[in-house]
């Protein structure tokens, strides 16, 4: 699959607010918790849940989001395929971020064991 500028504009368009609640969802929904979503994706960027929670509150976009992330040094460690794109060929790097964090929320939901996502 191709990656279009088009896509990749609408991903920095997005909103954490908006994205956030569908992750919670897909979490819990497959017995997992909120907890250990936020400390996947502090992980991921280095927010802590009080600055998550304000970036929420913000609106922010990805953009504006991982524009203020410090990015996990092993994230480079996230590999394979998610929403039909391969991690590792996207070369934009807003949207390989997000996808990042698309398939922490992946693994999370399928019961992948904490340190295996953490890449630990």
């Amino acid at each position: 699959m191709n990656i279009t500028p088009e896509h990749n504009e609408r991903v920095a368009r997005l909103t954490f607010a908006s994205v956030y609640p569908l992750y919670v969802t897909k979490v819990e929904k497959k017995g997992r918790t909120e907890e250990e979503l936020l400390q996947v994706i502090e992980w991921l960027t280095g927010f802590d849940q009080k600055k998550q929670q304000k970036l929420i509150d913000e609106k922010v976009t990805f953009g504006k989001f991982f524009e203020q992330a410090t990015l996990n040094p092993n994230a480079a460690l996230i590999t394979g395929t998610i929403c039909g794109y391969r991690i590792e060929d996207i070369d934009n790097t807003l949207t390989k971020q997000v996808r990042y964090l698309d398939k922490l929320v992946d693994e999370l939901a399928k019961g992948r064991k904490m340190e295996k996502i953490l890449r630990s």
